[in-house]
Protein backbone atom coordinates (compact mmCIF):
# COMPACT_ATOMS: atom_id res chain seq x y z
CA UNK A 1 0.00 0.00 0.00
CA UNK A 2 2.74 2.41 0.91
CA UNK A 3 4.68 1.41 -2.17
CA UNK A 4 1.68 2.19 -4.37
CA UNK A 5 1.28 5.62 -2.84
CA UNK A 6 4.92 6.34 -3.31
CA UNK A 7 4.82 5.34 -6.93
CA UNK A 8 1.77 7.48 -7.59
CA UNK A 9 3.48 10.51 -5.96
CA UNK A 10 6.59 9.93 -8.11
CA UNK A 11 4.38 9.59 -11.18
CA UNK A 12 2.77 13.01 -10.47
CA UNK A 13 6.14 14.59 -9.97
CA UNK A 14 7.39 13.01 -13.17
CA UNK A 15 4.33 14.16 -15.05
CA UNK A 16 4.93 17.69 -13.90
CA UNK A 17 8.53 17.55 -15.08
CA UNK A 18 10.05 17.75 -11.68
CA UNK A 19 11.41 14.16 -11.78
CA UNK A 20 12.38 11.95 -14.72
CA UNK A 21 13.38 8.25 -14.95
CA UNK A 22 16.95 7.11 -15.23
CA UNK A 23 18.15 5.02 -18.19
CA UNK A 24 20.20 2.44 -16.47
CA UNK A 25 18.83 -0.86 -15.31
CA UNK A 26 15.27 0.19 -15.81
CA UNK A 27 15.36 1.41 -12.27
CA UNK A 28 13.60 4.63 -11.61
CA UNK A 29 16.46 6.97 -10.74
CA UNK A 30 15.13 10.30 -9.43
CA UNK A 31 17.02 13.54 -10.16
CA UNK A 32 16.11 17.31 -9.60
CA UNK A 33 15.37 19.33 -12.75
CA UNK A 34 16.45 23.00 -12.88
CA UNK A 35 15.65 24.04 -16.51
CA UNK A 36 11.98 24.99 -16.99
CA UNK A 37 11.38 27.41 -14.04
CA UNK A 38 14.52 29.61 -14.51
CA UNK A 39 13.85 29.86 -18.23
CA UNK A 40 10.33 31.09 -17.56
CA UNK A 41 11.62 33.56 -14.93
CA UNK A 42 14.34 34.98 -17.26
CA UNK A 43 11.78 35.55 -19.97
CA UNK A 44 9.61 37.62 -17.66
CA UNK A 45 12.65 39.59 -16.42
CA UNK A 46 13.73 40.37 -19.96
CA UNK A 47 10.23 41.55 -20.79
CA UNK A 48 10.13 43.81 -17.76
CA UNK A 49 13.59 45.20 -18.49
CA UNK A 50 12.63 45.85 -22.10
CA UNK A 51 9.49 47.63 -21.00
CA UNK A 52 11.43 49.71 -18.48
CA UNK A 53 14.03 50.51 -21.12
CA UNK A 54 11.38 51.67 -23.55
CA UNK A 55 9.69 53.82 -20.93
CA UNK A 56 13.04 55.32 -19.89
CA UNK A 57 13.87 55.96 -23.54
CA UNK A 58 10.56 57.71 -24.06
CA UNK A 59 11.11 59.85 -20.96
CA UNK A 60 14.66 60.69 -22.04
CA UNK A 61 13.52 61.53 -25.53
CA UNK A 62 10.73 63.69 -24.21
CA UNK A 63 13.16 65.37 -21.80
CA UNK A 64 15.72 66.15 -24.49
CA UNK A 65 13.10 67.35 -26.92
CA UNK A 66 11.40 69.43 -24.23
CA UNK A 67 14.72 70.77 -23.06
CA UNK A 68 15.57 71.87 -26.59
CA UNK A 69 12.22 73.63 -26.98
CA UNK A 70 12.40 75.23 -23.55
CA UNK A 71 16.01 76.29 -24.09
CA UNK A 72 15.10 77.88 -27.43
CA UNK A 73 12.11 79.66 -25.87
CA UNK A 74 14.22 80.82 -22.92
CA UNK A 75 16.91 82.05 -25.27
CA UNK A 76 14.34 83.95 -27.33
CA UNK A 77 12.82 85.41 -24.19
CA UNK A 78 16.27 86.40 -22.89
CA UNK A 79 17.02 88.14 -26.17
CA UNK A 80 13.73 90.00 -25.95
CA UNK A 81 14.44 91.00 -22.34
CA UNK A 82 17.93 92.19 -23.27
CA UNK A 83 16.49 94.24 -26.10
CA UNK A 84 13.86 95.71 -23.80
CA UNK A 85 16.47 96.51 -21.16
CA UNK A 86 18.66 98.13 -23.79
CA UNK A 87 15.75 100.30 -24.88
CA UNK A 88 14.99 101.18 -21.28
CA UNK A 89 18.60 102.11 -20.63
CA UNK A 90 18.61 104.19 -23.78
CA UNK A 91 15.41 105.90 -22.68
CA UNK A 92 16.82 106.35 -19.20
CA UNK A 93 19.96 107.97 -20.55
CA UNK A 94 17.85 110.20 -22.75
CA UNK A 95 15.63 111.16 -19.79
CA UNK A 96 18.63 111.87 -17.59
CA UNK A 97 19.53 114.65 -19.98
CA UNK A 98 16.40 116.45 -18.82
CA UNK A 99 16.90 117.19 -15.13
CA UNK A 100 13.69 116.97 -13.15
CA UNK A 101 12.93 118.79 -9.91
CA UNK A 102 13.78 116.75 -6.85
CA UNK A 103 10.73 114.81 -5.71
CA UNK A 104 9.05 114.71 -9.13
CA UNK A 105 10.93 111.68 -10.47
CA UNK A 106 7.90 109.41 -10.00
CA UNK A 107 5.56 111.70 -11.94
CA UNK A 108 5.02 112.05 -15.70
CA UNK A 109 6.91 115.07 -16.92
CA UNK A 110 3.88 116.83 -18.39
CA UNK A 111 2.12 117.15 -15.02
CA UNK A 112 5.09 118.63 -13.16
CA UNK A 113 4.97 122.38 -12.45
CA UNK A 114 8.37 123.26 -11.05
CA UNK A 115 7.94 127.02 -10.63
CA UNK A 116 5.21 129.44 -9.65
CA UNK A 117 4.41 133.15 -9.61
CA UNK A 118 2.52 135.73 -7.59
CA UNK A 119 -0.32 136.13 -10.06
CA UNK A 120 -3.72 135.97 -8.39
CA UNK A 121 -6.40 133.63 -9.73
CA UNK A 122 -10.22 134.09 -9.64
CA UNK A 123 -12.42 131.99 -7.39
CA UNK A 124 -14.94 131.37 -10.20
CA UNK A 125 -15.33 131.69 -13.95
CA UNK A 126 -13.66 129.92 -16.87
CA UNK A 127 -10.23 128.40 -16.41
CA UNK A 128 -7.76 130.04 -18.71
CA UNK A 129 -4.89 128.19 -20.30
CA UNK A 130 -1.93 129.10 -18.12
CA UNK A 131 0.44 128.65 -21.03
CA UNK A 132 -1.23 131.52 -22.86
CA UNK A 133 -1.23 133.98 -19.97
CA UNK A 134 1.55 136.51 -19.66
CA UNK A 135 2.20 137.56 -16.05
CA UNK A 136 3.93 140.82 -15.18
CA UNK A 137 7.58 140.74 -16.12
CA UNK A 138 9.13 142.09 -12.90
CA UNK A 139 8.58 142.23 -9.14
CA UNK A 140 8.63 145.14 -6.71
CA UNK A 141 8.90 143.95 -3.09
CA UNK A 142 8.80 146.49 -0.26
CA UNK A 143 9.00 146.27 3.53
CA UNK A 144 6.44 148.82 4.71
CA UNK A 145 4.89 150.37 7.80
CA UNK A 146 1.69 152.40 7.91
CA UNK A 147 3.55 155.56 8.93
CA UNK A 148 5.17 155.71 5.49
CA UNK A 149 1.87 155.06 3.73
CA UNK A 150 1.93 158.13 1.47
CA UNK A 151 5.58 157.67 0.51
CA UNK A 152 4.90 154.06 -0.43
CA UNK A 153 1.85 155.09 -2.44
CA UNK A 154 3.88 157.49 -4.57
CA UNK A 155 6.56 154.85 -5.00
CA UNK A 156 4.17 152.09 -6.11
CA UNK A 157 2.39 154.36 -8.57
CA UNK A 158 5.69 154.81 -10.41
CA UNK A 159 5.73 151.11 -11.31
CA UNK A 160 3.23 150.24 -14.10
CA UNK A 161 0.92 147.40 -13.09
CA UNK A 162 1.25 145.75 -16.51
CA UNK A 163 4.98 145.38 -16.00
CA UNK A 164 5.29 144.86 -12.24
CA UNK A 165 3.78 142.76 -9.50
CA UNK A 166 3.77 144.59 -6.16
CA UNK A 167 4.38 142.72 -2.91
CA UNK A 168 4.22 144.47 0.46
CA UNK A 169 5.85 143.09 3.58
CA UNK A 170 4.04 144.63 6.56
CA UNK A 171 6.46 144.71 9.47
CA UNK A 172 3.97 146.53 11.75
CA UNK A 173 1.06 144.11 11.24
CA UNK A 174 -1.22 146.78 9.73
CA UNK A 175 -2.76 145.64 6.45
CA UNK A 176 -6.37 146.82 6.19
CA UNK A 177 -5.46 150.53 6.29
CA UNK A 178 -3.89 150.22 2.85
CA UNK A 179 -7.17 149.34 1.17
CA UNK A 180 -8.04 152.91 0.19
CA UNK A 181 -5.39 152.76 -2.55
CA UNK A 182 -6.70 151.39 -5.85
CA UNK A 183 -3.60 149.28 -6.40
CA UNK A 184 -3.82 147.61 -2.98
CA UNK A 185 -6.31 144.93 -4.06
CA UNK A 186 -3.90 143.79 -6.75
CA UNK A 187 -0.86 143.75 -4.47
CA UNK A 188 0.32 140.76 -2.44
CA UNK A 189 0.25 141.52 1.29
CA UNK A 190 2.33 139.55 3.79
CA UNK A 191 2.36 140.49 7.46
CA UNK A 192 4.80 139.61 10.25
CA UNK A 193 5.49 142.02 13.10
CA UNK A 194 9.03 143.42 13.52
CA UNK A 195 10.59 141.51 10.66
CA UNK A 196 12.88 142.93 7.96
CA UNK A 197 12.57 142.69 4.20
CA UNK A 198 15.35 140.08 4.17
CA UNK A 199 13.40 137.90 6.60
CA UNK A 200 10.39 138.16 4.30
CA UNK A 201 12.45 137.63 1.15
CA UNK A 202 14.06 134.44 2.44
CA UNK A 203 10.66 132.94 3.23
CA UNK A 204 8.42 134.27 0.46
CA UNK A 205 10.68 135.02 -2.53
CA UNK A 206 12.16 131.60 -3.19
CA UNK A 207 13.76 131.58 -6.67
CA UNK A 208 11.21 129.03 -7.91
CA UNK A 209 8.37 131.32 -6.79
CA UNK A 210 9.73 134.37 -8.60
CA UNK A 211 11.26 132.48 -11.54
CA UNK A 212 8.94 134.15 -14.05
CA UNK A 213 10.13 137.66 -13.20
CA UNK A 214 13.09 139.11 -15.04
CA UNK A 215 14.08 141.55 -12.29
CA UNK A 216 13.41 141.74 -8.56
CA UNK A 217 13.37 145.17 -6.87
CA UNK A 218 13.90 144.53 -3.13
CA UNK A 219 13.57 148.02 -1.68
CA UNK A 220 13.14 149.82 1.59
CA UNK A 221 10.06 151.99 2.00
CA UNK A 222 11.72 155.38 2.52
CA UNK A 223 12.51 156.01 -1.13
CA UNK A 224 11.64 159.12 -3.13
CA UNK A 225 11.10 158.40 -6.83
CA UNK A 226 10.43 161.83 -8.35
CA UNK A 227 13.36 161.37 -10.75
CA UNK A 228 13.02 157.67 -11.37
CA UNK A 229 11.36 155.71 -14.16
CA UNK A 230 11.44 151.90 -13.72
CA UNK A 231 11.21 150.98 -17.40
CA UNK A 232 13.94 153.42 -18.45
CA UNK A 233 16.02 152.07 -15.58
CA UNK A 234 15.65 148.47 -16.75
CA UNK A 235 16.45 149.48 -20.31
CA UNK A 236 19.77 150.89 -19.10
CA UNK A 237 20.46 147.84 -16.90
CA UNK A 238 19.92 145.49 -19.81
CA UNK A 239 22.00 147.59 -22.17
CA UNK A 240 24.88 147.74 -19.70
CA UNK A 241 24.68 144.04 -18.81
CA UNK A 242 24.16 144.67 -15.08
CA UNK A 243 23.02 141.66 -13.03
CA UNK A 244 23.15 143.45 -9.66
CA UNK A 245 22.42 147.17 -9.58
CA UNK A 246 20.81 150.09 -7.80
CA UNK A 247 19.65 153.59 -8.73
CA UNK A 248 22.07 156.32 -7.73
CA UNK A 249 21.16 158.49 -4.72
CA UNK A 250 20.52 162.21 -4.93
CA UNK A 251 23.64 163.51 -3.13
CA UNK A 252 21.84 166.59 -1.75
CA UNK A 253 18.56 165.14 -0.47
CA UNK A 254 19.66 161.62 0.47
CA UNK A 255 21.23 159.94 3.46
CA UNK A 256 24.39 158.50 1.86
CA UNK A 257 26.58 155.94 3.60
CA UNK A 258 29.19 155.27 0.90
CA UNK A 259 30.25 157.59 -1.94
CA UNK A 260 29.85 154.88 -4.57
CA UNK A 261 26.05 155.22 -4.33
CA UNK A 262 26.02 158.99 -4.91
CA UNK A 263 24.75 160.20 -8.29
CA UNK A 264 27.26 161.55 -10.77
CA UNK A 265 26.10 164.27 -13.13
CA UNK A 266 26.37 163.73 -16.86
CA UNK A 267 26.80 160.00 -16.31
CA UNK A 268 24.54 157.11 -17.20
CA UNK A 269 26.19 154.36 -15.11
CA UNK A 270 29.22 154.05 -12.88
CA UNK A 271 30.79 150.92 -11.43
CA UNK A 272 33.52 152.15 -9.07
CA UNK A 273 34.35 154.89 -6.63
CA UNK A 274 37.57 156.78 -5.96
CA UNK A 275 39.04 157.48 -2.54
CA UNK A 276 42.51 158.95 -2.02
CA UNK A 277 42.42 159.77 1.67
CA UNK A 278 42.22 157.67 4.79
CA UNK A 279 42.22 153.90 4.96
CA UNK A 280 40.90 151.70 2.20
CA UNK A 281 41.83 153.75 -0.82
CA UNK A 282 40.07 153.16 -4.14
CA UNK A 283 41.43 153.84 -7.63
CA UNK A 284 41.32 152.47 -11.16
CA UNK A 285 43.24 149.38 -10.09
CA UNK A 286 40.81 148.39 -7.32
CA UNK A 287 38.95 145.17 -8.01
CA UNK A 288 37.06 144.44 -4.78
CA UNK A 289 34.14 145.95 -2.83
CA UNK A 290 33.37 148.56 -1.76
CA UNK A 291 35.58 150.25 -4.37
CA UNK A 292 33.92 148.31 -7.18
CA UNK A 293 31.31 145.58 -7.54
CA UNK A 294 29.21 146.96 -4.68
CA UNK A 295 25.65 148.20 -4.15
CA UNK A 296 23.80 149.07 -0.96
CA UNK A 297 21.21 146.67 0.44
CA UNK A 298 18.76 149.57 0.78
CA UNK A 299 17.49 149.51 -2.85
CA UNK A 300 19.09 146.67 -4.82
CA UNK A 301 17.81 145.31 -8.12
CA UNK A 302 18.61 141.73 -9.09
CA UNK A 303 18.28 139.83 -12.33
CA UNK A 304 16.50 136.49 -12.15
CA UNK A 305 19.73 134.50 -12.12
CA UNK A 306 21.46 136.84 -9.70
CA UNK A 307 18.56 136.56 -7.27
CA UNK A 308 18.64 132.76 -7.44
CA UNK A 309 22.22 132.99 -6.17
CA UNK A 310 21.62 135.75 -3.61
CA UNK A 311 18.67 133.93 -2.04
CA UNK A 312 20.95 131.06 -1.06
CA UNK A 313 23.31 133.45 0.71
CA UNK A 314 20.61 134.99 2.91
CA UNK A 315 20.90 133.48 6.38
CA UNK A 316 17.68 132.53 8.14
CA UNK A 317 18.69 134.09 11.43
CA UNK A 318 20.58 137.15 10.16
CA UNK A 319 17.58 139.26 9.24
CA UNK A 320 19.34 142.62 8.74
CA UNK A 321 21.67 141.17 6.07
CA UNK A 322 24.59 143.35 7.04
CA UNK A 323 27.72 142.04 5.34
CA UNK A 324 25.76 140.62 2.43
CA UNK A 325 26.57 143.68 0.32
CA UNK A 326 30.27 142.79 0.28
CA UNK A 327 29.66 139.44 -1.42
CA UNK A 328 26.80 140.25 -3.81
CA UNK A 329 29.37 140.36 -6.60
CA UNK A 330 29.72 136.58 -6.39
CA UNK A 331 26.18 136.39 -7.77
CA UNK A 332 26.79 138.77 -10.66
CA UNK A 333 27.11 135.89 -13.16
CA UNK A 334 30.60 136.90 -14.17
CA UNK A 335 33.02 139.77 -13.63
CA UNK A 336 31.70 141.83 -10.73
CA UNK A 337 33.66 144.86 -11.88
CA UNK A 338 31.44 144.93 -14.98
CA UNK A 339 28.15 143.32 -13.98
CA UNK A 340 27.55 145.28 -10.76
CA UNK A 341 26.82 148.98 -11.08
CA UNK A 342 24.96 152.14 -10.09
CA UNK A 343 22.61 153.86 -12.56
CA UNK A 344 23.06 157.65 -12.50
CA UNK A 345 20.51 158.78 -15.06
CA UNK A 346 17.61 157.25 -13.09
CA UNK A 347 18.16 158.19 -9.47
CA UNK A 348 16.24 158.15 -6.19
CA UNK A 349 16.17 159.86 -2.82
CA UNK A 350 16.98 157.88 0.30
CA UNK A 351 15.02 159.60 3.06
CA UNK A 352 16.64 157.59 5.83
CA UNK A 353 13.48 157.44 7.95
CA UNK A 354 13.43 155.71 11.33
CA UNK A 355 11.33 152.60 10.82
CA UNK A 356 12.28 149.33 12.50
CA UNK A 357 12.77 149.69 16.23
CA UNK A 358 10.55 152.75 16.59
CA UNK A 359 6.99 152.27 17.82
CA UNK A 360 4.48 152.65 20.60
CA UNK A 361 1.62 150.83 22.24
CA UNK A 362 -0.87 152.02 19.64
CA UNK A 363 -0.26 152.25 15.92
CA UNK A 364 -0.40 155.84 14.72
CA UNK A 365 -1.93 155.90 11.25
CA UNK A 366 -1.07 159.48 10.46
CA UNK A 367 2.32 161.01 9.93
CA UNK A 368 3.75 164.34 9.02
CA UNK A 369 4.98 164.55 5.42
CA UNK A 370 8.70 163.93 5.01
CA UNK A 371 10.43 165.10 1.85
CA UNK A 372 14.11 164.61 2.66
CA UNK A 373 16.51 163.52 5.36
CA UNK A 374 16.66 167.15 6.56
CA UNK A 375 13.03 166.95 7.65
CA UNK A 376 13.77 164.17 10.12
CA UNK A 377 13.94 164.81 13.88
CA UNK A 378 17.26 164.23 15.55
CA UNK A 379 18.07 160.74 16.79
CA UNK A 380 16.12 159.89 19.90
CA UNK A 381 13.73 162.83 19.53
CA UNK A 382 10.06 162.13 20.06
CA UNK A 383 7.28 164.02 18.27
CA UNK A 384 4.81 165.65 20.62
CA UNK A 385 1.79 164.07 18.90
CA UNK A 386 3.18 160.55 19.37
CA UNK A 387 3.35 159.87 23.11
CA UNK A 388 4.93 156.80 24.62
CA UNK A 389 7.22 156.27 21.65
CA UNK A 390 9.78 153.54 22.22
CA UNK A 391 12.98 154.06 20.24
CA UNK A 392 15.05 150.88 19.93
CA UNK A 393 17.06 152.00 16.93
CA UNK A 394 20.31 151.82 18.91
CA UNK A 395 19.57 148.20 19.76
CA UNK A 396 18.62 147.49 16.16
CA UNK A 397 21.92 148.93 14.94
CA UNK A 398 23.82 146.93 17.54
CA UNK A 399 22.12 143.73 16.39
CA UNK A 400 22.85 144.65 12.76
CA UNK A 401 26.55 145.08 13.50
CA UNK A 402 26.69 141.77 15.36
CA UNK A 403 25.01 140.05 12.43
CA UNK A 404 27.66 141.45 10.11
CA UNK A 405 30.42 139.94 12.25
CA UNK A 406 28.64 136.58 12.34
CA UNK A 407 28.10 136.60 8.58
CA UNK A 408 31.76 137.35 7.88
CA UNK A 409 32.80 134.51 10.17
CA UNK A 410 30.42 132.10 8.47
CA UNK A 411 31.76 133.15 5.08
CA UNK A 412 35.34 132.48 6.15
CA UNK A 413 34.44 129.11 7.64
CA UNK A 414 32.48 128.12 4.54
CA UNK A 415 35.54 128.79 2.38
CA UNK A 416 37.74 126.67 4.66
CA UNK A 417 35.31 123.77 4.79
CA UNK A 418 34.50 123.60 1.07
CA UNK A 419 37.54 122.00 -0.52
CA UNK A 420 35.94 122.07 -3.97
CA UNK A 421 35.11 125.78 -4.08
CA UNK A 422 37.49 128.11 -5.88
CA UNK A 423 37.26 131.85 -5.26
CA UNK A 424 36.97 133.44 -8.72
CA UNK A 425 38.08 136.81 -7.32
CA UNK A 426 40.91 135.70 -5.04
CA UNK A 427 43.75 137.11 -7.14
CA UNK A 428 41.91 140.30 -7.97
CA UNK A 429 41.01 140.83 -4.30
CA UNK A 430 44.66 140.74 -3.35
CA UNK A 431 45.29 143.66 -5.67
CA UNK A 432 42.75 145.98 -4.08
Amino acid sequence: MQLQVGLERKKKLFDTGILHAGVFGGLPAVTMTTHFAPMFSDSKNRSCLYTLFMIASLFCGAYFIGSTVIAKEYKDRLIRLEATETMRNRDSMRCKDHCRPSGSEHLPKGIVVGTSNLEMQPLWGPIENNKNTTPAMNLLALAVGIKQKEIVNRLVQKFPSKDFVVMLFHYDGVVDDWKNFTWSDHAIHVSAVNQTKWWFAKRFLHPDIVAEYSYIFLWDEDIGVENFDPNRYLSIVQGEGLEVSQPALDPVKSAIHLPITARRKNSKVHRRMYKSKGSGRCDDHSTAPPCVGWVEIMAPVFSRMAWRCVWFMIQNDLIHAWGLDMVLGYCAQGDRTQKVGVVDSEYIIHLGLPTLGVGNGKQVHSHAPVHSARDLPSTGAVASHEPLVVDNRIEVRKRSYEEMQVFRERWKNAIKEDQCWVDPFEQSSNKS
